[in-house]
Parts: structure tokens; sequence; C-alpha cells
């Protein structure tokens, strides 16, 4: 069983930076890529970016516009996702999921079999 959690969500100003954090407290080796997504107020759920399951490929979506990296620490199970330069259209709640279909790297929300409950993330000017 996979058991992600998000942390590191806050109020920041914009042009500032966050790392938001997702540990995996399952107890488990299950190999997964790790998506982070996001949902802003009265939008659908939106993929941020992913990284496969070895840390070797990392996707980003349209919103991300180079501001955004990922990475994972496999001794922690640990993803993190580090954004700069946030913008107020930044705000939102933040999930990170896990796709233990592997090796398709997939942008769909729908192809993540575990989500975190999310994080809140709120751009401030």
């Amino acid at each position: 069983q996979v058991q992600l959690a998000e942390s590191g969500g806050g109020l920041v100003q914009a042009g500032g930076s966050l790392r938001l954090s997702c540990v995996d407290s399952g107890r488990t080796s299950r190999r997964y890529h790790a998506a982070w997504f996001r949902r802003a107020p009265g939008k659908e759920r939106e993929f941020v970016g992913v990284i496969s399951w070895n840390g070797g490929e990392t996707y980003f979506g349209d919103s991300a516009n180079g501001r955004f990296t990922i990475s994972r620490e496999s001794a922690s199970n640990t993803v993190y996702l580090e954004m700069n330069n946030l913008k107020l259209d930044d705000t939102a709640v933040y999930y990170c999921a896990a796709d233990l279909k592997i090796p398709t790297i997939s942008e769909d929300e729908h192809e993540y079999d575990y989500w975190g409950p999310g994080t809140q993330v709120t751009v401030s000017s």
C-alpha cells in the first residue's frame, strides 16, 4: 500500500519560492512514477509535473514554464516539488500522486492509483 502525504504549503508572496514534500509512509518497496497536480478555486485539477520511478525523467505541464523542478529521494521515500518565481495563478491545493504502471509515464490524473490529501499554496501580491 502506498500512503502519500504532502507538506510544505503555505502563504508566500509573488516572486517567492516554496518546496513541497510528499512522503510515502506505506512501508512498501513498490516502484511508481510520482506526479504533482493542483486544483485552483473553481478550476479542474491540473497536471503540474511528474518524475519517473527511478528519478531519471521529469516532465512538466505548461503551468510550470521552467519555474518548477521535481526530485525524489529513495532513502526517505520523499518526492519534492520546488517552485520558484511563484505567481498569483499558482494559488491552489497541490496533490502528489503515484502511478504504479511502469514504464509508461502519464499526465492523466485518471492513471494515478494513490493520492495524498493535498496541501494549500497561496500566493499573495
